[in-house]
């Protein structure tokens, strides 16, 4: 891009910000037929109007935009958590419907934590989006050295944002087995992942591993079928844009998928942990031996709960 402002031609130019380039959205600069005469000087450039402005409407809008993001989510995760958890504690896993359960609860009495939870990760994404707007302000100023300030701050708060999804995530997870309004969750899964954080990482990495396994089996798994069946329907014509298509809708079920399964793994964990920790020796037939030995396994005896507590 060139330093010149958009009112300035010729090879020499200041770079700075003319009135109608000083903010962002910028607008356009056109030379008038008529110029204005009345300070002695001629003026006949004029300024036009950027495409699109923003205003505190378009902030209210936007904000709302991203609650009803969040919350969508949000509801989605405690839908997935309350679900894994009837069926984890369920004496007959399979003939209980632990979906219609967990929506009747879910609706009844955890909307609240929900709307909670998402409105503070609409507030932070709010926030991120507006050191942007600023940013963009910066640039239109033309001042470097405020537009990598904010490039930073943005990063920082994008990392703060990961945290607080994750975060939330537990929460939601916590607010399904122990029935516990949005602070309370978000303190005893906090304190919860401190106090086994060896066996959460050992699930993270492991969850990460089966992952990609579940994305590679899935997208090449669609590519391979597609491929026949275009090759068997349709010999005449090129698989190459049809597969790219099938590959792209490969990649969202499994994306989809693989969320599911990672989000019922973490809630199985937890689990297993409230049973471990709180001494539910009536619920002790709930957990799978396998997983039992295997989470067991991932810490040393100093690191388990002793017993009675």
């Amino acid at each position: 891009e060139s330093p010149c402002s958009i009112y300035e031609f010729g090879d020499k130019c200041e770079a700075t910000p003319g009135a109608c380039t000083d903010k962002w959205p910028t607008g356009g600069v056109f030379k008038d037929s008529t110029c204005d005469i009345s300070s002695g000087s001629p003026k006949c450039w004029r300024c036009s109007p950027p495409r699109f402005a923003l205003d505190w409407r378009f902030a209210v809008s936007f904000f709302v935009f991203l609650w009803n993001n969040a919350f969508n989510i949000a509801l989605g995760q405690i839908l997935i958590a309350m679900a894994v958890s009837y069926w984890f504690f369920s004496t007959d896993k399979m003939k209980d419907f632990v979906v219609v359960k967990g929506v009747k609860t879910i609706f009844r009495y955890h909307v609240g934590t929900v709307a909670f939870g998402s409105f503070i990760v609409a507030l932070v994404e709010f926030i991120r989006y507006l050191m942007k707007y600023f940013e963009k302000q910066a640039a239109a100023q033309k001042n470097r050295v405020m537009v990598l300030v904010l490039k930073c701050l943005q990063c920082c708060i994008w990392c703060f944002e990961k945290c607080i999804k994750f975060l939330n995530k537990n929460a939601y997870i916590q607010t399904s087995l122990m029935g516990t309004n949005f602070c309370v969750s978000a303190k005893k899964a906090f304190f919860l992942i401190l106090r086994n954080a060896l066996r959460f990482a050992t699930v993270a990495v492991l969850g990460n591993a089966i992952r990609c396994i579940g994305f590679l089996c899935i997208m090449s798994s669609t590519g391979c079928v597609g491929y026949l069946l275009l090759r068997e329907m349709h010999p005449d014509v090129s698989p190459f844009m049809p597969l790219v298509m099938m590959l792209i809708c490969g990649y969202v079920v499994a994306n989809l998928f693989m969320n599911v399964f990672g989000l019922a793994v973490d809630t199985c964990l937890q689990c297993f942990l409230v049973v471990e920790e709180m001494g539910l020796e009536e619920f002790g037939g709930c957990v799978p031996q396998d997983l039992s030995n295997f989470v067991n396994s991932q810490v040393s005896p100093q690191d388990k709960p002793a017993e009675g507590k």
